[in-house]
């Protein structure tokens, strides 16, 4: 018998702390709107994808994450092109770049609880990576190495907010070196030294970053964003107008819609998933079309098609 209770799997050091914070106010919510729900705490690394698993398994028709951005990616991760459970997603983290997809804003409002459990939903891609799997985008090369910097050690994030992403944003934009990189197959076949290189579902990133502006998370295609080698002013006038998403017209970048993506390097090169970081020298990405039935805002700025 299906089992049409909610699970929401709850990320207490998401937003440094704030996970635990929304807790009181989840299930004040889940309350006014008569919710059969059950919370879950993660206590470590991983442990959200065993929960998402295990309550997937026990026939749960609601999984939520409650949480950031890798929260995110963990828990649905498991449940890929089980398109009988109802994903959903609540903001807890920093960057909170996954929900914009959705159409929800990084914080709720009443109005936007009430649209949650109004329960419009759409089926969404999901990237592939030597793999792995991200929901949003990955990133080789400027914004990998952003990433790289925001570990401690590798699993182990450093503690701060946003402005942490900002300090390392500028550190990398200083000292940053292009790596050549080899395009296998494809019209945009070939060698290049790349500045950025991002590959995504989604728009945003690192907090308002807004790298592929035209990406729909329904189509079928991963947005690619290709910058090549720039000077320090270069950059700058790059950086400053990704928040805008008017780059793209600058002659420096080469920005097209794909099914799939192969590219190698001489050395092995940090590259991140949702955040999350990894190393490689051969990286294959592609795209698995309508693999995760997500809650979404139909009134909100999502990335869906109409």
């Amino acid at each position: 018998m299906e089992n049409h209770k909610w699970i929401f799997i709850i990320n207490p050091i998401a937003g440094n702390g704030y996970g635990q914070e929304i807790k009181s106010i989840l299930e004040k919510k889940v309350a006014e709107y008569n919710i059969p729900a059950e919370y879950v705490t993660t206590e470590r690394k991983g442990h959200a994808g065993e929960l998402s698993k295990k309550y997937a398994d026990l026939g749960y028709k609601y999984i939520i994450a409650v949480g950031g951005d890798g929260t995110v990616n963990e828990v649905f991760t498991p449940i890929i092109n089980r398109k009988d459970i109802i994903s959903g997603a609540i903001p807890a983290g920093t960057g909170n770049d996954f929900i914009q997809i959705l159409g929800f804003p990084n914080r709720f409002t009443d109005e936007n609880w009430k649209t949650f459990f109004d329960l419009n939903t759409k089926l969404m891609d999901v990237g592939h990576c030597n793999g792995n799997y991200f929901l949003n985008g990955m990133g080789l090369g400027f914004d990998a190495q952003v990433a790289a910097e925001n570990y401690a050690e590798p699993g182990v994030v450093k503690e701060g907010g946003k402005n942490k992403y900002i300090w390392h944003i500028v550190k990398t934009l200083l000292f940053f070196k292009e790596i050549k990189m080899k395009i296998v197959g494809g019209e945009n076949a070939g060698e290049t030294d790349c500045f950025i290189n991002t590959i995504s579902i989604g728009r945003r990133f690192a907090g308002g970053f807004y790298l592929t502006p035209k990406a729909l998370a329904d189509d079928g295609l991963l947005d690619v964003c290709m910058i090549k080698k720039l000077n320090l002013l270069q950059r700058l006038k790059i950086l400053m107008q990704v928040p805008k998403g008017t780059h793209i017209h600058d002659p420096k970048v080469n920005y097209y819609q794909t099914p799939n993506l192969q590219v190698s390097f001489d050395k092995e090169v940090p590259y991140h998933l949702d955040g999350e970081l990894f190393f490689a020298t051969e990286i294959d990405v592609s795209l698995l079309p309508k693999a995760l039935n997500f809650i979404y805002n139909p009134n909100g700025e999502h990335f869906f098609q109409d």
